[in-house]
């Protein structure tokens, strides 16, 4: 992926505190995602796009519970040797993997080393294959799509939780998955596009396509 240089700080602030930060692309994207290139080439090719494949959601719900306590950057930057110490994160595989592999990924200093996490994942890959008989992963996740999407123009205004993810985490639960918080869920949904989180005023809302009617009516231009 083409590596992109770090945002400018120039930021678009109102009466309600920082809203976006404009890059040296002319682009407006949350500060979160403007810090570090990693972060931001996530942001603009990644994050919030569908994801409807039973082998990249049991990724990310992996890499979701491994998240929990530490920053996405961590994650991100760890992800490559996470697929690869996973078998790619195919459930099948992870299934299998015995107390032996577990000593494996616990003396893997690429990855991060939590025993729980690392047997939760485990057990989460056996719950997806579980999950076939009743259509699979995919059609279970997104079937908690909400009726709408929230429309934050500041990050204050960005939910951390919604009666759909504690329903999907409830459910989750119920089909033997652990590490599945409603907060996590939530992230989940947001980085999959059930739902759009991203700022009216960024360049990236509305652009997942499931949520087309959620764009802001007033694009902010590319400043040259």
């Amino acid at each position: 992926m083409k590596a992109i240089r770090p945002a400018t700080a120039t930021e678009q602030s109102s009466s309600d505190g920082a809203r976006l930060v404009e890059g040296d692309d002319g682009l407006l994207r949350p500060l979160w995602a403007s810090q570090d290139p990693l972060l931001r080439t996530y942001y603009d090719t990644e994050w919030g796009m569908p994801v409807r494949d039973e082998r990249g959601l049991f990724e990310r719900i992996s890499l979701e519970a491994f998240q929990s306590g530490l920053s996405w950057l961590t994650i991100l930057r760890k992800r490559e040797a996470f697929r690869a110490a996973f078998k790619n994160f195919d459930p099948d595989k992870v299934a299998k993997f015995s107390e032996g592999d577990v000593v494996r990924l616990l003396s893997d200093t690429a990855i991060v080393r939590n025993r729980s996490k690392i047997l939760a994942t485990i057990g989460n890959a056996v719950a997806t294959i579980e999950l076939r008989r009743e259509g699979g992963l995919a059609d279970f996740i997104w079937s908690f799509k909400p009726k709408r999407t929230p429309q934050p123009r500041t990050m204050a205004d960005v939910p951390t939780s919604s009666p759909e993810s504690l329903a999907l985490s409830k459910a989750l639960r119920q089909k033997g998955f652990v590490f599945v918080g409603p907060t996590t869920m939530f992230a989940l949904m947001e980085a999959i596009g059930i739902v759009d989180t991203h700022l009216m005023d960024s360049h990236r809302r509305g652009t997942s396509g499931v949520w087309t009617d959620a764009t802001s009516s007033k694009r902010t231009a590319r400043r040259g």
